[in-house]
């Protein structure tokens, strides 16, 4: 990691949590030079708040994009996903080769290839960030997963300032699936914890059930547990399917609607029915990337993709 700080010109479209985090973060650190460019800055129901972080921590909340890309030779993009394609369009114009654009916003990668084109054009140097910890606690020093043409150039000007950024892949986009499709876990996990506690305070058994998951989950490291579900998912998904429809019915019978566990059913049935079982002639795969592969191929068959 370079140890020499380099002060940069940093502008940072979107001012809420993870813009505020980077911004006072690296003000604090010692950045000279921030500024920022909300919409609601000035007008709307936490303008006044957005406005004492800027005054208190020195960063200079301005008036439009373009008066931001003329101040900034670094741009992080730190707005909301559905304000993403706003955001990228607002300042495509005023983009201009000399910058580096990083976007942090949590989109899909292709999304993030189809606003970066009019960037490219110019010869802007681009780069997209996934990022994996909270601003509300960790601030500037976030853990950040970043990729594209501009991902190393990111981490050399500001990894000496405090921030902890990752250098995962020079194809724009790959930073991004990692944090959406950690989502479909993160996410997912979520949504079964609320419908299981749910449930088990239904029956009285809140606390049991809690203590039986924690148990199975810290038997192990996390990452070996999910290699072992994957792989073992290939033989006992028709049984662990069955598991999960009396799991919904013991959930109906609380008066709960089982969201979450009737999908659970389907996707296991769904490997089920894709004749793993038989594939692997019933023994669990050794290899996890062999399970998840087989499974890949059995799906784009059934569906045509070559």
């Amino acid at each position: 990691m370079p140890s020499e700080r380099t002060q940069v010109r940093l502008g940072i479209i979107g001012f809420g949590e993870v813009g505020q985090g980077i911004g006072t973060g690296l003000r604090s650190e010692g950045l000279d030079r921030v500024a920022a460019y909300d919409i609601g800055a000035f007008d709307g129901p936490f303008s006044g708040a957005k406005q004492a972080c800027a005054r208190e921590s020195g960063i200079a909340l301005l008036g439009s994009p373009d008066e931001l890309a003329a101040n900034a030779d670094l741009i992080i993009i730190a707005v909301p996903a559905a304000n993403s394609d706003e955001a990228a369009a607002s300042i495509a114009d005023a983009i201009e080769a000399r910058h580096l654009y990083f976007d942090l916003v949590s989109t899909t990668p292709a999304v993030k290839v189809r606003q970066a084109e009019p960037l490219k054009a110019k010869g802007t140097l681009i780069a997209d960030g996934g990022i994996m910890t909270s601003p509300l606690h960790d601030g500037h020093r976030i853990i950040i997963k970043a990729s594209g043409p501009g991902a190393a150039r990111a981490h050399d000007l500001l990894t000496p300032w405090g921030m902890r950024i990752a250098v995962v892949s020079d194809r724009l986009g790959a930073a991004t699936g990692i944090k959406i499709l950690r989502s479909v876990v993160m996410k997912g996990l979520e949504a079964l914890l609320h419908e299981c506690a749910v449930g088990a305070e239904r029956y009285g058994i809140r606390n049991e059930v809690l203590e039986t998951i924690s148990e199975f989950m810290d038997s192990r490291p996390f990452a070996e547990t999910a290699k072992f579900l994957i792989r073992s998912g290939m033989i006992h998904a028709g049984r662990r399917s069955g598991e999960a429809e009396m799991a919904a019915e013991a959930l109906e019978e609380a008066g709960i609607e089982p969201v979450m566990t009737d999908a659970t059913t389907r996707m296991l049935a769904r490997v089920a029915e894709l004749g793993m079982k038989e594939h692997f002639r019933n023994v669990v795969p050794d290899d996890w990337h062999e399970a998840v592969a087989a499974v890949d191929a059995a799906l784009r068959t059934r569906r045509g993709i070559g």
